[in-house]
Parts: C-alpha cells; structure tokens; sequence
C-alpha cells in the first residue's frame, strides 16, 4: 500500500515559461501554460518524486477577462485579476480554452493529458466546486445535452426549493469594484446572492462577489442531480478523484447522497473535503463518506504556530499555544481519523513556507516536514515549486505580495521555470548538488531540492512511514536534559520488523537531543529487546536548528 502523496499544480502557471511576465498583465503579455506541457518527462519525474495522484487545479472553465486564444472574456467588473478565479466556474462541462494548443480540441487535450497520466502510473484530481459559481455560468456556450444551473429557475421569488440560485426580485445588482472606463456597468437583474453567504444584493470587496451561490433546498431537489451530473461527467472521462471546495457551506445530506451515489457507479473514486471545523471532521469522514479532509486548522495551523514562535523567538517563554505539545493534543483530538487527514505545508490558499511572511527560508521546512510528512500514514500534499522552495513574494497583480503563488493573474515563476528545466534534463535523479545546478537550478534551490524530494521518496517507499504505527516520545522524555518539550518533538515509526526514530528540532539552535524509549513502546509495538538497544537506553541524535532526523533502529 502506497502513502498518498497528492502533487498540487496550476497548469496555467506550471509550463508558462514567459521570463519577464507584467504586472497585471493580458494573457499576451504573460502568457500561460498548456495542457501539453504536462508531459511524459514531467509525470515520469512526479512518479519519481514519490507521488500517487496529481490535483491539476484550474482546469474548469472558468470567468477570465482573456479574448485571445478563444476565450470569450467575462465583465472584468466581476473577474478577479485578468486571468480570473479558478474557483468562478462559469460552465462545469469544459476546461479552460486558453489550456489548449488548438481551443477546438480542449476537451480532447484534457483527455489526452488524463490518459498521459495513467500512464504514468499516476491518479488525477480536479476541484469540484458545489456551493457556487460565477455570475456568468451558463452564458459561456454550455455544453449541450447537460443541464445548466439557474436554467429553468423562478427569479420572482427569493428562495424556493426547486431554484438552483437564490434572487433579490426587482433589485440590480451592485458590486464593490469600480466599472471599467469605456465600459457599462454589469447587469444582474434580479441579483443573486454571493458565494460566501453574503445574503445580500450589494456584495461588499471582501466578499466573494464573482460568484453566486447554489441553493440545496431543504431536501433532495433537482439541483443535487444536476450536481450529480457533473461528477458522473468527469468521472466517466476517467478522473479519480475531486477535492470538494468549502463543503461546510454546503447540506452534508447532500454530500452524504452524492458520495455514495458516486461509490456505487466508480468505487475506486476518492473525495477530498476542505473543512476547517474541527468538530466536524468526524462527520464528514464516519457519517457522510468522505476519503480525505484538509487537517488546516490541527496539523497545519500547529506546525504554523510553533515554526512562527521559534523563527520570530524574542526570548520570551513558550507559551502552551505555541509549543511542539501541540503536536502530541492534535493527535489526541483526531484518533482514529489520522489516517484521514491530508496533511500539508503549503496549497494555493496558504503562503509559502519560505516567503516572508511565514518561515522565511526554504532551509528551515525541514523539522515541520518531518512531522507532516513522516508522523503518520495520512496522505501529504505538495504544492508545486514548493520542492525547490519556491518563495511567493513576486507582486503578481491583483495578488500583490502576499507570499502566495497568485492563482489570479498571468504569471510565471521563475523557481518553476527552472524545475522544469531541470526535470526535460533528466537531471533531477542526480544525488549532487552541483549536478541539479548544471541541471537548471539555482545553488540554494539545488540544496532544498536534494533534501526535500529524499525525503519524500523515503516516505513513499519505507514501509514503517507508508504503513506503520506511531509512537509519541515526548511523553517519557519531558524532563530529559537533552530533550526541550516546548521546540524538539520525537517519535517512532514501527513495521513488522522495522524501527524509525524521527526528530524535528523546531529550536533557533542546534541540539543534541536524549530521547529513550519506554518499556511500554517496546511491549506495544513488539520492538525486540537487545543489549543495543532497550528500555531506558538512552539515544543522542543531532539535529540543526529547523532541521529533522530520521534514524534507523531495527
């Protein structure tokens, strides 16, 4: 049994190799990747990594004030950033035009792209979006012989139980963004409610005011088939999976419905569901079906917290908050569901590990690494560039500087550009820095790569990462002088007849760390007892500041 590692990438920003893209620029002026640049060597090397399936994320056809190339721009009144939201779904049954080398053959070239990646030995993911879409859906040239939303609504009412969207009657539409000069304003009339639950026919800036958001009833309703439908759509073209966008805004009745629905007819298909309620997370794995969710607000956030404290350290005390003991609480809380929880260091809504406004540097995602990637059989996620650590600090556009890869503007970046020289060179198989750097990459990313895809690899092929139980050693070791119970955090990994030790060091210094191993971890994972090693012997491992360890035992 395979670890699930889930390889996240944007193909309009993935295989752009523009090399001075503009700020806020057209999609002439910065280009965007295809489809085919998601080639035989890029999915060889994805597998290499270590990787199971690939989240190709924007390739619904989406709202774009884009002309060229086919596309049939949106009112920019309502488009965020020139190239637009992925998430503004304006027709679920077509990928983006701008993907394709010819725009006729869109649909074909995604296929072709799915079929590439199956045989590569690779598994593919796409976004399903179930509680909104763009304001224009169903306006773009729908796809015949499929059901459009809002088609056949009664816009004289606010809400009624066979409508696909919600309606103000007799009120326009007012959005928050200025209208473009030479252009009339947009016209919604009746206007519809906004995504994020703004109820409300004047969105304000921070709401999600390109879109519209989809009405459930209050039972099962002609919407959930249309729903239904979309998913039936892809899943016969052979995708394996859907990572289900903000599903708490969404009737779990509806999701519990639909995934079972969906088992029956494509039983391997897997659903991922962004949740951020913890209290939640058992529902929606145990009760409604789901394979995966985001673990955001345990794991993520913790690691988050701890790698804040330990990178902006003044020489205050840990406060409990911001100690590695978290860790140890967040395990506790989840249990059983573990295994369920994707976890992750960066996606498209987070900001890169190494930009300014989380760690800093690239070199220092290693201790929370380790524990992300190495404490648990849970899937990992990688989002693409993070590898070679890819910083997020370019001012894209509409993004600006925010220390996040813009999923809303034409761009290229420049880490990627150069990964992906690096991967058409074959190079990146190579164990020497100064080869990887001859291969297309710059010396630091070289240094980052070598470490981060070694450690990736190890997790996809080690059986006691891949399938065994874990073991928490901060307990035995709290009052260790070797062991700091507020930065350092240790644990087992057990298979059969193979140990792991693994240390994170998420301190600003350097440590020599003295961990034993209780009797009880012996006893409970049927560690045999020799005169190297047994209960209360204690272990030195060395580990840099925000660096880990993994040593073998057995």
């Amino acid at each position: 049994m395979q670890k699930p590692i889930i390889y996240q990438m944007l193909p309009r920003l993935w295989g752009n190799d523009k090399l001075r893209p503009k700020k806020n620029g057209t999609l002439a002026e910065s280009g965007t990747g295809k489809f085919s640049d998601i080639d035989t060597a890029t999915l060889d090397y994805l597998k290499w990594l270590g990787c199971s399936h690939i989240w190709f994320t924007g390739v619904l056809r989406h709202s774009t004030q884009a002309s060229e190339d086919g596309c049939t721009p949106s009112h920019p009144q309502f488009v965020k950033g020139k190239a637009g939201s992925p998430y503004a779904i304006c027709d679920y049954y077509d990928v983006n035009v701008y993907l394709a080398d010819n725009p006729e053959d869109r649909m074909s070239e995604f296929e072709s792209l799915i079929n590439r990646t199956h045989e590569a030995g690779l598994k593919v993911i796409i976004d399903f979006v179930p509680n909104h879409v763009s304001r224009d859906y169903g306006k773009i040239i729908p796809t015949a012989g499929h059901p459009v939303l809002g088609a056949e609504d009664d816009k004289t009412v606010h809400w009624k139980a066979e409508n696909d969207f919600y309606y103000y009657p007799g009120q326009q539409l007012v959005l928050p963004t200025p209208i473009p000069a030479g252009m009339e304003a947009y016209s919604e009339f009746p206007a519809m409610a906004t995504g994020n639950n703004c109820f409300n026919p004047a969105p304000g800036i921070n709401d999600w005011y390109e879109t519209v958001k989809i009405n459930y009833g209050d039972t099962h309703t002609s919407t959930w088939d249309k729903m239904w439908d979309i998913i039936d759509f892809w899943a016969a073209k052979g995708v394996d999976g859907f990572r289900c966008d903000m599903v708490e805004l969404v009737p779990p009745e509806f999701f519990k419905w639909m995934i079972a629905k969906a088992k029956q007819k494509y039983p391997s298909l897997i659903f991922i569901a962004e949740v951020y309620k913890k209290e939640l997370y058992a529902q929606y794995i145990r009760a409604i079906g789901f394979d995966y969710l985001y673990d955001k607000s345990g794991l993520y956030d913790t690691l988050r917290t701890v790698v804040d404290k330990c990178v902006n350290d003044n020489g205050m005390p840990v406060e409990l908050w911001q100690s590695t003991t978290g860790i140890t609480r967040n395990w506790q809380f989840l249990g059983d569901l573990q295994p369920y929880m994707l976890n992750f260091l960066e996606n498209h809504d987070e900001q890169r590990f190494a930009s300014d406004f989380f760690g800093g540097d690239a070199h220092k995602t290693f201790a929370p690494l380790y524990v992300s990637l190495f404490l648990n059989t849970a899937p990992f996620m990688i989002y693409f560039g993070e590898e070679t650590g890819e910083r997020g600090m370019d001012e894209e556009g509409f993004s600006g500087c925010d220390g996040r890869t813009t999923i809303f503007d034409w761009w290229s970046v420049g880490s990627v550009r150069r990964l992906r020289k690096l991967i058409a060179s074959g190079a990146y198989k190579s164990t020497s820095v100064s080869a990887l750097v001859k291969g297309g990459l710059k010396k630091e990313e070289a240094e980052i790569f070598l470490k981060f895809s070694t450690a990736v690899r190890f997790a996809a092929e080690d059986e006691a990462v891949r399938m065994g139980t874990t073991y928490d050693l901060c307990y035995c070791n709290m009052s260790s002088d070797g062991f700091d119970k507020n930065r350092h955090y240790a644990f087992l990994r057990d298979y059969e007849d193979h140990t792991l030790l693994i240390a994170a060091n998420f301190s600003a210094h350097d440590a020599v760390m003295k961990l034993t191993i209780p009797e009880h971890a012996f006893e409970w994972m049927g560690i045999p007892i020799t005169e190297d090693m047994h209960p209360g012997k204690v272990i030195e491992v060395t580990v840099p500041s925000m660096d880990g360890a993994v040593i073998t035992l057995i």
